[in-house]
């Protein structure tokens, strides 16, 4: 007969440190993307320096990667950062974004860009729009003169969805003033006019 098992040794974890050692899923996966253009090689084609980084759909993969990477605070100076639903690349030839635009925020002040970004990212991965299915995600960009932040969406011409994802992220970053472009005029004019504002 075999030896009876001795389960003294068994570690017994209660509820809470089950729940602890549980990954908390995300509603859907996100993706992370990187784009230095501050060294552009000679002739490349737009776009070619954009890197995925990291796909990830739990809350403590997000926590690490933002810790340790995606802080607008290690970005050189024309350098953006993306976070994009799984599947969506951020460019205006995505099928996802084509029809699309984006609400835009500026700021001289690096430590703001921080805050907004941190928010904003909180804000996406927690599905707290109303209209999180039109969002495809957001870009931070680290310039000279000023930062920017964009947030875009699907239906540029859907003005209902695009004044409530306005309104809802205008609240979370707590900002004065933005305004939404939509990819169509970005494309033939460098400074496209501002379609809403709120």
């Amino acid at each position: 007969a075999p030896p009876p098992v001795d389960t003294t040794e068994v570690p017994t974890f209660t509820a809470a440190e089950t729940a602890v050692k549980q990954p908390h899923k995300l509603e859907r996966k996100w993706t992370f993307w990187f784009d230095n253009q501050s060294k552009p090689k000679q002739g490349a084609a737009w776009g070619s320096s954009l890197k995925k980084a990291y796909t990830f759909d739990t809350v403590e993969e997000f926590w690490s990667l933002y810790d340790q990477i995606f802080k607008p605070s290690k970005l050189t100076v024309n350098a953006d950062f993306h976070l994009f639903k799984a599947g969506i690349e951020p460019k205006w030839e995505d099928p996802e974004c084509a029809n699309g635009g984006k609400w835009t925020v500026t700021s001289s002040r690096k430590a703001n860009l921080e805050t907004m970004w941190l928010e904003t990212l909180m804000a996406l991965v927690g599905e707290q729009f109303d209209d999180s299915e039109d969002i495809c995600g957001v870009v931070a960009s680290v310039r000279r003169s000023q930062d920017k932040l964009s947030l875009w969406t699907k239906t540029a011409t859907n003005e209902a969805a695009q004044m409530g994802i306005g309104r809802k992220w205008k609240e979370i970053i707590d900002t004065e003033k933005i305004s939404y472009s939509f990819h169509d005029d970005s494309k033939r004019e460098r400074s496209a006019k501002s379609r809403y504002t709120v």
